[in-house]
């Protein structure tokens, strides 16, 4: 049990970071479309980089015992998914909606709030459960290559060096299931927080 929390306590805070710098980076795209045009290539060949090859990186930079390099594993995973559909659900209004509000002289922090926003929120708790579950990948992996003892990484690679491999297969169940109730956790919040959205309401019927 201490073990899965002091995982998921890694994947929460990735999770957290991640999410959070993909939102701010997401409006600031948005609202800046060439700047979104040019650095997007480059966030791509970022994204294609393998997480197992950083994960030694993060590790010397923070610690092996840190849990910040966990952290920073998981919220590079999160990154990415959170980042290119809160983007797609900012940019894809439609054509009406902005002329409703222009015609309202509406500057851009108000279409941003009253429009873009609202419209991306579908798509960003989409990308917050593939998160989730990446948050808790990015943690378990990062915990591979070292960290606390306590931790479901390391327990599964010292059970499996041990040939130990029912304590292995447990911390796996562990982690899956961790993995589970946090999906769990962001689509139940999604069906409270989204039951004004069209989508929602015919997802219901």
């Amino acid at each position: 049990v201490r073990a899965g929390w002091i995982t998921f306590q890694e994947a929460l805070g990735g999770f957290v970071l991640g999410c959070s710098l993909a939102f701010a980076f997401a409006l600031v795209l948005a609202r800046w479309r060439p700047l979104g045009s040019a650095l997007m290539p480059y966030l791509i060949a970022a994204n294609a980089v393998p997480i197992v090859a950083f994960a030694p990186i993060t590790n010397a930079w923070f610690g092996i015992l840190s849990p910040w390099s966990k952290i920073v594993i998981a919220a590079v995973l999160c990154f990415f998914p959170v980042l290119v559909n809160t983007l797609r659900g900012l940019t894809s209004v439609r054509p009406e909606s902005l002329e409703l509000m222009r015609s309202y002289a509406a500057g851009q922090p108000s279409i941003f709030r009253r429009v873009r926003i609202p419209n991306s929120l579908p798509f960003v708790f989409s990308a917050l459960k593939i998160a989730s579950v990446l948050a808790m990948i990015g943690a378990v992996v990062g915990d591979y290559f070292g960290g606390s003892t306590e931790a479901l990484g390391v327990q599964i690679v010292s059970a499996v060096s041990l040939a130990q491999y029912e304590t292995a297969w447990a911390a796996i169940l562990v982690a899956s299931v961790l993995g589970i109730a946090f999906y769990a956790s962001i689509a139940l919040v999604e069906r409270y927080a989204l039951r004004w959205h069209p989508s929602t309401r015919r997802d219901a019927e």
